[in-house]
């Protein structure tokens, strides 16, 4: 009785008693094509036919049988690779070919798989005799959108989303798109956005948190962000009876009822701002002087200020080096 091939692999199945003294080397030839079977590579070229067709023949070694198929080639059509029915076995198949057209890896007469136009990706698929069965392995692992998009998942396939790309460092929210931060429900949400025209700036956030409660986020012309302590108006002092040297954002209660005496200025920084009080309503009596920081000004002249009006209360504002102190209301 003569030998007979399987069906799938295409092996060569020999009777016992048949093929005296060739066994050994029959045998050797179907591990060689089961080697195939389940490691074996190789590239099929399929530009110059519109239909490829792999062949699978009776114990010799053939394309259809490889473990990993690699389709290469410049295609300008839409491409069909076809096997034979019949043929039970896992395939690889990686879209190797340039053009943007489809390819499709079918039993000859039936569906098969088809990878789309900008698809070159790897599809691990099997033959289950009758057609070629995607295994969703590597399905849709080609990039969707345009370049530069970032990708999602979009129905359990890539996605390109048209408001969101990157130049491989930078995250770009195109057309005035909002950054949202939802909250614990997802429900409702905090939005980040840039204004319908702007100019191009960076904001650059501190390095920590504040380091005190009440500071407030401030920025630097160049936009760098950094927490201030907010005075939150005048820093009022116990009553002064004596000489003293006043600071910036402080208010002062000057009693003179023993003696008259001075309230010297500090150096003044622009919109510098000092409050003196009659406290008891004696300036009249015991006059009040204001003295400058050396050489500065008060009301434009390099002179204190004398204060003679009972109940008199006052603010003084630093307007700079030509007209130094200034009140600030009358």
């Amino acid at each position: 009785m003569p030998s007979s091939y399987s069906t799938d692999l295409k092996l060569e199945l020999m009777v016992t008693g048949e093929q005296a003294g060739l066994w050994g080397d029959k045998t050797n030839t179907n591990l060689n094509l089961v080697q195939q079977a389940v490691a074996g590579y190789e590239e099929v070229d399929i530009a110059s036919a519109t239909t490829t067709t792999l062949a699978m023949t009776n114990a010799t070694l053939s394309n259809a049988r490889n473990a990993v198929i690699k389709l290469t080639g410049s295609i300008g059509e839409a491409k069909t690779v076809e096997i034979a029915s019949g043929i039970e076995k896992m395939y690889v198949i990686l879209n190797g070919t340039t053009g943007a057209y489809t390819v499709t890896f079918k039993v000859t007469g039936q569906t098969g798989v088809t990878w789309a136009t900008d698809d070159k990706g790897t599809k691990l698929v099997w033959s289950n005799g009758t057609d070629i069965i995607d295994s969703a392995l590597g399905v849709s692992t080609s990039p969707g959108g345009s370049d530069t998009q970032i990708q999602y998942n979009n129905s359990d396939a890539f996605g390109g989303a048209t408001g969101l790309t990157t130049d491989g460092t930078n995250l770009n929210i195109l057309a005035q798109g909002d950054l949202r931060l939802q909250d614990a429900a997802d429900g409702e949400y905090i939005a980040h956005q840039a204004a319908g025209t702007t100019v191009t700036y960076t904001v650059t956030w501190p390095a920590g948190v504040a380091t005190e409660a009440g500071q407030a986020l401030t920025s630097s012309t160049g936009g760098a962000l950094s927490w201030t302590t907010l005075s939150g108006g005048t820093s009022w002092q116990a009553v002064k009876t004596t000489g003293f040297t006043a600071a910036a954002g402080e208010g002062y209660f000057c009693d003179t009822t023993s003696a008259a005496f001075t309230a010297t200025l500090p150096a003044g920084t622009l919109g510098d701002e000092i409050v003196l009080v009659d406290y008891a309503g004696t300036f009249d009596t015991n006059n009040l002087t204001v003295a400058p920081d050396g050489s500065e000004k008060i009301q434009g002249t390099a002179a204190s200020l004398t204060v003679s009006v009972e109940r008199a209360a006052f603010t003084l504002v630093y307007s700079g080096t030509d007209q130094g102190w200034l009140l600030k209301d009358k």
